[in-house]
């Protein structure tokens, strides 16, 4: 486990919350660079079982364009990567890097106080302009801070 260091901010796919603390969102289609810094914990959000990482990591069943099969996992999953980024570097993956991705990092941004009807721009504006791709996404990021 890489506790301690944090994800450059310059680095690609990083944003910053309002807390200061960093987060990796990427696509999975989309290979690391060579020498590219690994996290230390990492979520992915996907339909099927991912392949194992040579770090510490949670599966969380999320089919493409959907919602997550269990909200009170996804809940769960959710808060331990924001609690994590504190002092870890966690990244959050789908297979794009967008819908599925932007939603849980919109999610990270309401647990880390961004107000639920802001978190989507505060995404977009910060980590992908197209973050977040379905109506029901933008609805269950407002709908996630209702149950803080």
């Amino acid at each position: 486990m890489v506790t301690g260091e944090r994800w450059d901010e310059q680095d690609e796919g990083v944003l910053r919350l309002p807390s200061g603390r960093l987060v990796r969102g990427r696509g999975l289609r989309r290979p690391l660079d060579a020498g590219a810094p690994v996290p230390s914990y990492g979520v992915y959000l996907l339909g099927h079982r991912p392949p194992e990482f040579p770090w510490t990591s949670r599966w969380l069943s999320w089919p493409d364009f959907r919602l997550p099969k269990d909200r009170a996992e996804a809940r769960e999953t959710l808060r331990e990567a924001w609690e994590r980024a504190a002092e870890e570097r966690v990244e959050i993956a789908c297979g794009g890097g967008r819908g599925r991705t932007g939603t849980a990092l919109a999610c990270l941004a309401v647990l880390d106080g961004v107000p639920p009807g802001e978190a989507v721009a505060y995404v977009r504006e910060r980590y992908d302009r197209r973050a977040v791709e379905t109506p029901w996404q933008h609805r269950y990021v407002r709908r996630f801070g209702e149950r803080l």
